[in-house]
């Protein structure tokens, strides 16, 4: 309501100032050269104030004499009202700044577009002073966005997967935004806005720690930057076209780091087990010759075999994905393309402990308890069941 109120505020300003212009003209018999329409259109476009036009370059200045004066004294309280007006329509809505940053910024176009007479002077001042009014008071609320976006707590209770709060800020704010300025003609401010916010969503998903969680600090920024990339993706928003790219590398990674260190969980003593197999290789141990070390004998390998029977390694794939299942928020969906990574990193695990028994322990017939065939089995069974 208050974007159309000021928006017919504009549109009956412009045929007011401009038959009072006409008639001063007239009726004192004053030559005044008319107002350059490229240097206001250039001035809205940077978002820079058209006050210019009265003060500077010289050619301008006599605007002030005598026309500007009397309207200037006929209507000496018009800024003023204006300007409070402005600061009422700020405050109807958290970005009523956008609003009324849009509508002065597309009024004044309009105005030249629709008129064959050129608007006075003097209203030209008047609505620079007001978009310069409006320019500062958008940066300011940005600036506020920003800050809040970077310092926002996390929830005290947040015990399980979900989108954070900066990044719901961010989204309300590139929504309400992007339905304002849908039919702006310029949206260069805008764009600056977004990249400046995009940048401090990322700081704050980025500077998550495990003190703030009572969950994997990987698992929370896997969503959140899955979540920012789905949005982006949906807003095809071009200034955002890199970050977009960011939060998909971020996402990618985050997931790769949370597969990693939980599947580490189901054949961990396997695990840290091949892990020193590989670290004696790598120290220059020949392969052939790991197996005389004492730690890492054939008896050593068969023990830790003998800790993971199929039946138990199938129980701890379960748990794990109950776990996984726990977690993840339900909204984001991305449980099957977790469970999927962790199959595959399994997959790999598996072959890689497979080849080390081949090169270190061969000829040994030690084997692990269950096969690839068991194993695709087990999470295919785990996927259908849920």
């Amino acid at each position: 309501i208050s974007k159309q109120i000021l928006e017919q505020v504009l549109r009956e300003l412009q045929p007011l100032c401009t038959a009072e212009q006409q008639f001063i003209e007239k009726f004192f018999q004053l030559r005044q050269d008319a107002a350059d329409p490229q240097v206001l259109e250039v001035s809205v476009r940077t978002m820079s104030s058209p006050v210019l036009l009265a003060s500077s370059p010289p050619s301008l200045s006599r605007h002030k004499e005598p026309t500007t004066r009397l309207l200037s004294e006929l209507f000496s309280c018009l800024e003023s009202e204006l300007r409070g007006f402005l600061d009422v329509c700020n405050k109807v809505h958290p970005f009523g700044c956008l609003q009324v940053l849009f509508t002065l910024n597309d009024s004044i176009f309009e105005m030249w577009d629709s008129s064959s007479a050129l608007p006075s002077s003097f209203l030209n001042t008047v609505l620079g002073n007001m978009l310069l009014l409006a320019k500062s008071s958008f940066n300011k609320c940005i600036g506020t966005l920003c800050k809040e976006i970077e310092e926002v707590k996390m929830p005290s209770k947040m015990k399980g997967g979900g989108i954070l709060p900066s990044v719901s800020r961010f989204e309300e704010f590139v929504n309400f935004s992007e339905e304002v300025f849908r039919t702006a003609r310029r949206r260069g401010v805008l764009d600056q806005a977004h990249l400046k916010l995009a940048s401090s969503v990322f700081s704050s998903i980025n500077s998550l720690s495990s003190a703030n969680l009572k969950v994997n600090t990987d698992m929370v920024m896997m969503e959140n930057f899955h979540h920012i990339h789905s949005f982006l993706c949906q807003k095809k928003i071009h200034c955002l076209e890199d970050k977009k790219r960011e939060a998909k590398q971020k996402y990618s990674e985050h997931m790769e780091k949370y597969v990693i260190k939980y599947l580490g969980q189901p054949l961990e003593k396997l695990h840290h087990f091949f892990e020193g197999v590989k670290a004696r290789v790598a120290q220059g141990v020949k392969e052939e010759e790991v197996s005389f070390q004492l730690a890492y004998s054939k008896q050593e390998l068969r023990k830790v075999i003998e800790k993971y029977p199929g039946k138990e390694v199938n129980r701890a794939l379960e748990t794990l994905y109950r776990k996984i299942h726990k977690y993840l928020s339900q909204e984001e969906n991305l449980l099957p393309v977790v469970w999927h990574a962790m199959e595959q990193e399994f997959i790999r695990q598996y072959r890689e402990f497979e080849d080390l028994i081949q090169r270190c322990y061969a000829g040994s017939g030690i084997a692990m308890d269950f096969t690839m065939e068991d194993l695709l089995s087990y999470f295919n069974s785990i996927t259908l069941s849920n």
